[in-house]
């Protein structure tokens, strides 16, 4: 699937194309707002599992529905940025978000779960998009060698998006104490009404406004000349090539797995960590008290991405990696065996070491790839699907075992992530292929 290098330029004005640099920083406004928008569903999934009275397994759906489109759209949404070239495909994942955030204001007022399952998808498709096109756009911007530093740059702004959205969700969405049906019941007609309306607004107005940003930061990015890498494009898709033949490089295969259980742990622990605070033998705190945390674990990657882009200049990545990994396995242990404030502070320390992880597998499952890049780079967003996965299946584990102990699937996702850095990661000839 070639990915055009349309020109966004004539050469007669080729001079007004802007720098790698200024086209880096434009770039990182997307990873701000796709990081926010994915950072909500954290304040969103307690909020409905409150209105809704959902079991944990339900609640997740959330997620699946959200992530699961990554799985889905990854192939039309690489369609689409191989026919419109990366700019346009950046415009369009803009505006086909815009549009699954406006549909939260119908599905406010419907009152149904379904109808707000279908919004998110939207949403998530739109951010798929982006993601397909602006992950290897920044990869590419630049020497190969310092493309997870790079890359680890542009995420920390994604994590300021992340850190900042349960602050916002939590002011705006959870500022009210939901009340469950015998509740509303129990009010006057009038009363119930009343009460109805404001609960849709409390996501009506968040999401309205965040669909006119989305539909903003579209302009924003049309007013730049970027740079359209057309020699890079058009090197990599000279030969005709299938997913299968990027997956014969182990690196790759087990690059698209670590993407898998990466984005599912991180997306599990964000997702249940409000939930999580509430249980007396942990934090015992209400749900607004809660985001702040949420906030904080969000905070904590951000950090590290800021610190790990520096880190990743100095150190080899790989074992920055592994080293990362190990320190969420101890953290999680300290979880599972500990409670309180130890607990606490355990759950949202992960965000630290969770930072570097997307940007250096992603950069070391696409190293020395050349004609196959782009299909690896498919691959790899389609593997963002874990977050649909592995958040159902705690959820599962949740109501079957409780809240607490079911953080031990995390645990697993972290050990196969150590492997990764350690082995799994380092090329070889692809298998079937001498050399």
């Amino acid at each position: 699937m070639p990915i055009p290098s349309t020109p966004l330029s004539t050469p007669a004005t080729s001079s007004t194309v802007v720098t790698p640099r200024v086209a880096l920083a434009v770039a990182t406004t997307l990873f701000f707002m796709w990081g926010f928008l994915t950072s909500l569903n954290d304040v969103l999934i307690p909020h409905l599992k409150a209105v809704f009275e959902l079991n944990y397994t339900r609640a997740m759906l959330v997620q699946f529905t959200f992530f699961g489109a990554y799985f889905l759209m990854s192939l039309p949404a690489g369609w689409l940025v191989a026919h419109l070239g990366y700019k346009k495909g950046i415009i369009a994942g803009l505006l086909i978000a815009a549009v699954g955030a406006l549909g939260f204001w119908p599905s406010a007022a419907l009152r149904t779960y379904e109808a707000f399952l279908a919004s998110l998808f939207v949403l998530a498709t739109g951010i798929t998009v982006l993601q397909v096109a602006a992950n290897p756009y920044v990869a590419l911007l630049g020497p190969e060698q310092t493309a997870s530093s790079r890359l680890t740059l542009a995420q920390a702004l994604n994590s300021l998006g992340t850190t900042l959205a349960p602050l916002f969700g939590g002011f705006l969405i959870l500022s009210t104490t939901v009340m469950s049906g015998e509740q509303i019941q129990a009010l006057p007609v009038a009363e119930q009404v009343a009460y109805r309306a404001a609960e849709a607004q409390s996501v009506q107005g968040p999401y309205l406004g965040l669909a006119i940003a989305l539909a903003l930061l579209a302009v924003f990015v049309c007013l730049f000349r970027l740079p359209s890498l057309a020699e890079a494009t058009e090197k990599a898709d000279s030969a005709p090539h299938t997913l299968l033949d990027a997956l014969k490089h182990p690196h790759v295969l087990f690059g698209v797995l670590a993407i898998f259980f990466y984005v599912g742990a991180e997306v599990s622990i964000g997702s249940l960590m409000v939930n999580y605070l509430a249980l007396p033998e942990t934090g015992g705190m209400s749900e607004q008290r809660a985001t702040q945390y949420v906030s904080a674990y969000w905070g904590c990657a951000m950090v590290g991405r800021f610190a790990g882009s520096w880190l990743l200049a100095q150190y080899p990545p790989r074992r920055l990696l592994a080293g990362f990994a190990l320190a969420n396995v101890v953290l999680l242990g300290v979880i599972l065996a500990a409670s309180g404030e130890v607990a606490v502070y355990g759950i949202v320390a992960t965000g630290l070491f969770n930072s570097i992880m997307f940007p250096t597998i992603f950069s070391l499952a696409i190293e020395r790839l050349g004609p196959l890049t782009n299909k690896a780079s498919s691959l790899l967003i389609m593997a963002i699907v874990g977050g649909a996965v592995i958040p159902l299946l705690q959820g599962m584990l949740a109501d079957r075992i409780g809240l607490h102990l079911s953080f031990v699937l995390p645990v697993a996702c972290y050990l196969y992530i150590i492997f990764y850095g350690l082995v799994g990661s380092r090329p070889q000839a692809a298998s079937g292929q001498g050399g």
